[in-house]
């Protein structure tokens, strides 16, 4: 078994929604909460950590980033694993 403890901590899917794809494109939470469909305190709490990303939260930012569920999921997954394991 691998020792996971020496792994870098994986970005979380919030902080990707926040960096790679917000702030580049100039939008804000409220602009993007706007576009999905939900309130902005979902994607405010995604951001800050505090909620993860669901399926279909991992499905409505793929449409709308033109990336797909599987990338918001396994981010998610990647950071859920990274905090059981450490």
């Amino acid at each position: 078994m691998e020792d996971w403890n020496y792994q870098r901590e994986p970005t979380s899917p919030g902080e990707i929604l926040q960096e790679e794809f917000l702030v580049p494109l100039g939008l804000t939470q409220k602009q993007c909460a706007e576009h999905l469909g939900v309130d902005v305190k979902v994607i405010n709490r995604i951001i800050n950590g505090k909620s993860s990303v669901t399926p279909k939260m991992a499905v409505l930012l793929g449409s709308a980033f033109d990336v797909s569920a599987e990338f918001w999921l396994n981010a998610q997954l990647a950071a859920d694993l990274w905090k059981i394991r450490n």
